[in-house]
Order: structure tokens, then C-alpha cells, then sequence
């Protein structure tokens, strides 16, 4: 039987102490920030990051370089047989073509690249379920066949506190930002599949809470069938605010009894897009294996 690795990247939320501690391994998403070049949890704390952030800092983000991907899968290979990879989402980010093409040319049959669209704690929980599968057994096939195959059941709502970073990437105009400003608007935005979305526009924080969860129990309903905590997993992410966040996912609970429920920061490569302040609330299926 193949002694069979998983490895993500940080916009899954994995830390690299978490990782060491799931028995995960985690590329970090490099960012360049004022022309100088920064990698999530190595050289770029969640801190430093929103200080930037709110310093008017020039941030983009990029992918990891093919260097850099194929030293890390060099280096778990030589204790590992085959490495399933679980990147971002291929519709947020061209890191997962790049991470498929020399997967394809240099490691075919030992890296395994998964795109079933996941970002997040939804691509967190891809990861943990791999390394479940792997522990029981499966082949690296069977793996990527039922993350694929379970690939479209999850939902993410975002919630955000702020236009202007939107507008400062060129996703909505100004003038759609400064009326949205004006009239205290807060966008809820969903991310089902490979696409980030617009969802609903909410008057009040509060009006957009309920949104997000009409919108999760409409979901598991609708799209999944059921409404039993066995089936489902909920969770909750944030950018910046912990305050916040912590209240919010106290709600969720309420709202979801019986659930348990995990929460993250959202991905610095969302929330460099989004600004601080977000809430978000997420469901995933369950995979029975």
C-alpha cells in the first residue's frame, strides 16, 4: 500500500504549526506588498498583513513559483510515495493549472493536483478528509475521485464591512461603491463552485447575518436534502475583526444546534479583495467513504 501525503496551500487557513500538527503540509501564498515579497505565515502574519492593509499598502497576490511548489513535493516524497495536492480553487486562481501542468510533466503518478473548486474551510476540510481517506487506506485515485466527485457540494456567504477594497481592485465601479457607501450597504457575496459571486445586499449587519443563513438552510434543503448534523459540516471564517467573528459564530451555533463549529480566518488572498471586517459562513457535505 503507497504511504500517501497531503499537502494544501495557506488559503485552506492551514497554519504551518496546524499543518505539523494534522500531519498536513502547506505551501504558503506569496504576496507582494510595496514591491517587496512576503509569504503567508512565514514571513507574513494575519497582523502585519491587515496593518499593511490598512496603510493603503500596494498588495497583490500571486501563485507559488514552480521552484517552490516542486522543492516542497520533492522534499515529502522522499518520505511519502504519491501526494495528493489540494490547491485553491482553479476559478479564484491560475495556481492550480500551473501546479496540474508539472504535476502532469514531472511527477505523473506521484502528485496527484485535486481542483474541486474549495477556498478556505471548505478547502481545509478537502484536506482533512484526504488525509482520512489516506489513513484508511484508499488509493490515490479513489481519493481524488470522491473529492472530485463531491466537488460542488459547499457553499460559502460572505458578508462584507467595506466597498472600497472592491473598488480599489476594479470589481465595481466607483460610483457603485460610493452609493453602496452612501446607503450603509452590506454586500453579501457567495462563492458555489468556482465562481465569487454577488448574492444580496443588505441594509444592516444584522439583516445580513439572516441572509447568510436563510441562505445555508435553504441550501443543505434544497441543494443537499437533509438537515442532519451527521451530513453536513458548518463553519464560519472572518477577516481581522475576532471580536466580531466570535459573536457571529456563536449565532451560527444557535442557529445550527447539534453542528460543531469550526472557524478560521478567511485566506489573506480573499481578504486583500474584501478588506477587514468580513463574516462568512460555510457548508460542506459530508463524504461517507
Amino acid at each position: 500500500m503507497s504511504k500517501i501525503a497531503v499537502v494544501t496551500d495557506s488559503n485552506s487557513g492551514v497554519t504551518q504549526s496546524q499543518a505539523n500538527e494534522l500531519g498536513l503540509f502547506v505551501v504558503p501564498m506569496p504576496f507582494m506588498i510595496n514591491d517587496q515579497d512576503f509569504y503567508e505565515d512565514i514571513n507574513l502574519t494575519q497582523e502585519q498583513f491587515y496593518t499593511k492593509l490598512g496603510e493603503d499598502a500596494a498588495v497583490s497576490t500571486s501563485q507559488p513559483t514552480p521552484d517552490s511548489l516542486m522543492t516542497l513535493w520533492d522534499k515529502v516524497l522522499q518520505d511519502y510515495d504519491q501526494i495528493i495536492y489540494i490547491p485553491m480553487s482553479s476559478g479564484l486562481s491560475g495556481s492550480c493549472q500551473s501546479a496540474y501542468m508539472i504535476a502532469q510533466e514531472e511527477y505523473e503518478g506521484k502528485v496527484f493536483v485535486v481542483d474541486n473548486q474549495r477556498i478556505s474551510v471548505t478547502q481545509r476540510q478537502s484536506a482533512l478528509d484526504a488525509l482520512e481517506m489516506a489513513k484508511a487506506g484508499l488509493s490515490a485515485e479513489e481519493i481524488v475521485k470522491n473529492l472530485m466527485d463531491n466537488k460542488f457540494e459547499s457553499s460559502i456567504y460572505i458578508m462584507l464591512d467595506t466597498l472600497y477594497y472592491l473598488k480599489k481592485g476594479g470589481r465595481i465601479t466607483p460610483a457603485a461603491a460610493a452609493l453602496g457607501t452612501l446607503l450603509r450597504l452590506k454586500p453579501v457575496l457567495q462563492i458555489q463552485g468556482e465562481k465569487l459571486d454577488a448574492f444580496a445586499k443588505a441594509r444592516t449587519t444584522n439583516q445580513g447575518k439572516n441572509i447568510m443563513i436563510n441562505a445555508i438552510k435553504a441550501d443543505i434543503e434544497n441543494r443537499f436534502g437533509g438537515m442532519e448534523a451527521k451530513d453536513f459540516y458548518i463553519a464560519c471564517a472572518y477577516t481581522k475583526d475576532l471580536e466580531a467573528a466570535t459573536a457571529w459564530k456563536k449565532e451560527v451555533e444557535e442557529a445550527f444546534p447539534g453542528f460543531d463549529i469550526h472557524m478560521d480566518p478567511l485566506s489573506l488572498s480573499v481578504a486583500c479583495h474584501i478588506g477587514p471586517g468580513a463574516l462568512a459562513v460555510t457548508v460542506t457535505k459530508k463524504l461517507h467513504f
